[in-house]
């Protein structure tokens, strides 16, 4: 369900991409995200880049909203699955480095400081939104049936802070 969810997340990027008329040089798959090399982000303008970037979330949202109707309108079990594409949505909208929401949010401050400087503000912002992050992945997990999953979130954020693992443009 998850890994349909993440297909779901980057066809959006995939899809504003080539209505763009950009084509990816290369996808990569790995543990922890699926990576679509493009390598014309500085050619296209910052509204395009947005889009792009806004896009996949967008596609877990719409699909979310789509599988919530099917579920209302007839009852069918997919109420899971449509929580995971809003839960996908909503993680990857956090203005954390890595994450499309600080991607989203370096286009913006972009617009208005150097890149370096809102390189910087993204990752100040990143290391603030670990805390409520973090508190929030202990009460689920001691509130359930040992689920780390936002802790495991919170360590794959701390390492990329540690190890400068962002993509910005």
């Amino acid at each position: 369900m998850c890994s349909f969810a993440v297909v779901i997340h980057e066809s959006g990027h995939l899809l504003m991409m080539l209505i763009f008329g950009s084509k990816p040089k290369k996808i990569s798959i790995s543990l922890f995200e699926i990576a679509i090399n493009d390598e014309s982000r500085q050619q296209r303008g910052d509204l395009q880049n947005f889009l792009i970037v806004f896009f996949g979330p967008f596609a877990n949202f719409i699909c979310f909203i789509i599988i919530f109707l099917i579920y209302l309108f007839s009852g069918t079990d997919l109420l899971k699955f449509a929580y995971v594409n809003l839960s996908l949505c909503l993680l990857n909208l956090l203005p954390v480095m890595s994450f499309d929401g600080g991607q989203l949010l370096y286009i913006l401050l972009s617009r208005r400081f150097t890149g370096h400087t809102a390189e910087k503000a993204v990752n100040i912002i990143t290391f603030i939104a670990l805390f409520p992050i973090a508190v929030l992945g202990f009460i689920i997990l001691f509130n359930s049936d040992y689920n780390f999953s936002l802790l495991f979130v919170c360590g794959y954020i701390i390492l990329s802070l540690i190890f400068k693992n962002n993509r910005y443009f």
